[in-house]
């Protein structure tokens, strides 16, 4: 059997944690600040967690080694 290998688009956007979560890169603040709200602006800095089952796609279809 072949290998399976990580789709490379997925490992620069997602990281697995050591429990098994997903985090990602919140979207939205590559341009266009001035038409985002301060809230807007606060609320997607950092990381966030995907939810479970999103997770679970992530890891089975495009990050298959982690």
């Amino acid at each position: 059997m072949p290998k399976l290998k990580t789709k490379s688009g997925a490992k620069k956007r997602f990281k697995i944690t050591g429990t098994g979560k997903v985090k990602y890169q919140q979207s939205g603040k590559r341009h266009g600040m001035i038409k985002r709200t301060t809230k807007q602006i606060r609320d997607h800095r950092g990381t966030a967690v995907l939810f479970k089952t999103d997770g679970d796609n992530i890891k089975k279809y495009w990050m298959p080694n982690g």
